[in-house]
């Protein structure tokens, strides 16, 4: 026979004595899914990168807490729901702001679109209308094959007479780009041809700004932990650059293979402002998981990012507003 513990969890009678069930177990759960998101910046990443993989997937731990909800509900445990406070707290303090609806557009915002097209992509023409169709006013690309080159820029031109290509990056634009140069972010130990950053100056009509396109190393999960060695080694060469900048408005577009809360990229995000509102998974194409595709601004705001269709590309495009300040 079972009967409602004041306490919290059900008990059932075994050998004449109640025993608790279920509710301090789904207590003790709920509170480390707390510790989890609360201190994630103490997980170490001395072994296999723990942090950074924890990072890369932090918000699907508010699945964790649904799930735990609902088993605390089935068992009728106030013990747990109560713990579960903690959990639920975490969760809206780090992400439950992506949730609020957004700022409308202002008369000094650019509409930007960052896309890894894939080097594999079978309709580069249908990938790049599908990019314009969103009206943005600038277009960055990773990837750019040598084959593929020509129909991106025989299909942006109409819309964006300037471009400018460094290796297998490019950005595309409304407006005038001038001292469009390569960005190096090579890693130690990669030889070969390896040009995957560009840095250009766009000349709006509210003053110029310093377009930053990159792709950083991909990262790979594995037996032995996150392997991201390369991409954090690239991504502080980033954020050197970036440090260096003169231009007071900077905006940096990229496939940069982490997420904004992967410390993996605190040399970038560091000093730079990511979205305020939206996920915009972007990655795997075919079951997004997580954003690694990411708009970031200094001295001015993103609002909302969002993604856009699937294309071609085993990532999908992510596009936000961004208000020059």
């Amino acid at each position: 026979m079972e009967r409602w513990a004041p306490g919290g969890g059900d008990t059932r009678k075994t050998r004449g004595r109640p025993v608790r069930t279920r509710g301090r177990v789904i207590a003790a759960l709920a509170g480390v899914t707390a510790g989890l998101l609360a201190l994630h910046r103490m997980v170490p990443n001395s072994v296999g990168r723990a942090g950074s993989l924890l990072e890369s997937f932090l918000p699907w731990l508010g699945l964790v807490v649904v799930g735990l909800l609902g088993t605390a509900l089935l068992r009728r445990s106030a013990t747990a729901l109560v713990a579960l406070l903690l959990p639920v707290a975490a969760w809206t303090y780090l992400f439950g702001g992506l949730l609020l609806p957004g700022s409308g557009p202002g008369a000094r915002d650019l509409v930007v679109v960052q896309h890894n097209v894939s080097d594999e992509n079978p309709d580069p023409a249908g990938t790049a209308r599908a990019l314009a169709a969103a009206r943005p006013d600038l277009i960055a690309l990773q990837e750019l094959v040598p084959r593929a080159l020509p129909v991106y820029e025989r299909t942006l031109a109409a819309h964006y007479p300037y471009h400018a290509v460094r290796g297998t990056v490019g950005l595309w634009s409304r407006y005038p780009l001038v001292d469009a140069r390569p960005l190096d972010i090579r890693p130690r130990g990669i030889t070969g041809f390896w040009e995957r950053g560009l840095r250009a100056v766009v000349r709006t009509p509210h003053g110029d700004v310093a377009a930053y396109v990159a792709h950083l190393p991909s990262v790979r999960v594995g037996a032995g932990g996150l392997a991201s060695s390369r991409r954090d080694e690239s991504a502080g060469l980033l954020g050197e650059a970036l440090a260096a900048e003169d231009l007071e408005t900077v905006i940096l577009l990229g496939d940069l293979n982490g997420t904004v809360d992967d410390r993996g990229l605190a040399p970038v995000t560091s000093q730079m402002n990511v979205a305020e509102r939206g996920f915009a998974f972007s990655f795997p194409a075919a079951f997004p998981l997580a954003r690694i595709d990411q708009v970031m601004a200094r001295s001015a705001t993103v609002g909302r990012i969002r993604a856009l269709p699937a294309t071609g590309s085993d990532h999908l495009p992510v596009t936000a507003r961004i208000a020059l300040d």
